[in-house]
């Protein structure tokens, strides 16, 4: 056990383990190396291969373009395999971890009380602003019914909106009851990352209530598990280029360039979307974290073509937290803590993505949703995006949730699948800014025991610590 010299009265200040940003160094290279030009380049050479084996061409035969293209497609499987093998248990282990990295209770307590709201706010209005969106523009207008009919086998039949189930005061037990983990490993297998996420929390308190001698086994135990996670990513890194074309040469070849290019517009919709969240997000940058917001964006510029490469905002959570630190001045008890957490809960892209969808599918089938239907795509996108795997073609997923609760037909996903892996890489940019700018805004709001100076001499001083010793948790004594 290493200790130093500082005074520590409860154990949560006794308690120190490494950050996650330290694990940065698996996806560095990958920043450097310019991941996102290899990954449009893919994106690009997905399209014009899937053109040529696709029906429209008719360069290759039915049989042998099938044959091609699931082979093709292998490598893309394989990233989205092993991106979704390493969410639950990094982000697990990155919720304990960083709950322990907290100065004191009172921070603890302060972060927890306030940035559930804020989450729970700032995904709202990313609903809100996706609905507006879809409604102004209409991009469902724009799609032919005859291609609808030759991709789906004919229109559905009219659908009458679900209401909202009327909520009485006898169902409130029962719902909080069913929102905590009773069966851990259930949640897990289900990937129900909310429960994931109270269930971490929960381990999480209990490990900085006990006495560090006895909870540091399982927090070196919860790094060695985020350090497997991260050499896990980064064999996903090496083959993301490959991903994106053979994903994007399956999907072209299967639906049709020209479908492509007739869904322009509610791409188009979605992009303007995730752009007047991303100016609200730099409005709350400059009003509410007193930042210069064009010096943000520049500081974070790397961070978001990482993301924007792998689709996945966990993925990327060792560069964020280093990005927070190093260069947003973030103390690392706050960021080491918000990252995870929002990587999981805050979804703001994909929500606003969901609103734009559902819309749009509606106005392909002609169904009116009506105000309810509205409503209800708000209270399910927002239920459904917090406590979701932030993994690439998650989505989707969700979606499937969202269209079925008011009433849109399911089978219309498959319009917009083949433009999801553009939406996706864009929208988990945005995911990733909202972590971003919900650090600096906790950072300012909450703040720390100590001047944030104090805590990174500390900070350097326990990682000196840990580069002579070995150590991974350091223990501070009287």
């Amino acid at each position: 056990m290493t200790t130093e010299g500082q005074q520590a009265h409860t154990p949560l200040e006794m308690l120190h383990p490494r950050s996650l940003k330290y694990l940065s160094r698996y996806l560095r290279i990958w920043v450097r190396g310019r991941l996102w030009l290899q990954v449009v380049i893919g994106m690009v050479a997905g399209l014009l291969l899937g053109y040529a084996l696709g029906p429209t061409a008719g360069l290759v035969p039915a049989d042998a373009s099938a044959t091609i293209v699931s082979w093709v497609a292998l490598p893309g499987h394989l990233f989205l395999a092993l991106i979704q093998m390493i969410v639950i248990p990094l982000v697990f282990a990155s919720v304990i971890r960083g709950l322990a990295a907290s100065e004191n209770m009172d921070q603890l307590r302060s972060l927890g009380m306030r940035i559930v709201p804020y989450f729970i706010c700032t995904t709202a209005i990313a609903i809100s602003i996706g609905l507006v969106a879809a409604m102004v523009i209409k991009p469902g207008l724009y799609v032919d019914a005859e291609t609808v009919r030759a991709t789906l086998g004919g229109l559905p039949q009219a659908v009458t909106t679900m209401a909202p189930d009327m909520l009485s005061l006898g169902d409130i037990p029962e719902k909080i009851l069913g929102i905590l983990p009773t069966n851990p490993l259930v949640a897990m297998t289900d990937m129900d990352m909310l429960k994931v996420v109270l269930f971490a929390v929960i381990v999480g308190v209990a490990l900085v209530m006990m006495e560090p001698v006895q909870a540091k086994p399982l927090l070196d135990l919860l790094g060695s598990l985020q350090a497997v996670c991260m050499t896990v990513v980064r064999w996903a890194m090496l083959i993301a280029p490959f991903a994106v074309f053979g994903l994007m040469t399956q999907l072209t070849s299967k639906i049709g360039f020209e479908a492509l290019l007739g869904m322009a517009v509610y791409v188009l919709t979605v992009l303007a979307g995730l752009a007047v969240l991303f100016l609200f997000y730099m409005l709350v940058v400059t009003l509410v974290a007193r930042r210069n917001p064009i010096a943000f964006v520049g500081k974070i510029r790397e961070l978001l073509l990482l993301a924007f490469s792998t689709s996945s905002s966990a993925a990327v959570m060792p560069i964020s937290i280093r990005t927070a630190e190093d260069k947003l001045g973030v103390r690392p008890s706050v960021s080491q803590f918000i990252v995870p957490i929002g990587a999981t809960i805050n979804m703001d892209g994909t929500a606003l993505y969901q609103g734009v969808a559902a819309v749009f599918l509606a106005q392909v089938f002609g169904i009116d949703i009506g105000l309810s239907g509205y409503l209800l795509i708000v209270l399910t996108s927002v239920g459904a995006s917090i406590g979701t795997p932030a993994t690439p073609g998650v989505g989707i997923v969700i979606l499937s949730m969202v269209v079925t609760a008011v009433g849109i037909p399911v089978e219309g996903i498959v319009l917009i699948m083949g433009v999801d892996r553009i939406l996706d890489m864009c929208r988990t940019m945005l995911n990733v800014t909202g972590d971003m700018v919900a650090s600096t805004v906790m950072d300012r709001w909450v703040g720390g025991a100590r001047p944030l100076q104090m805590e990174l001499a500390a900070e350097a001083r326990r990682e000196t610590i840990r580069r002579e010793t070995g150590e991974d948790i350091i223990i501070t004594k009287h």
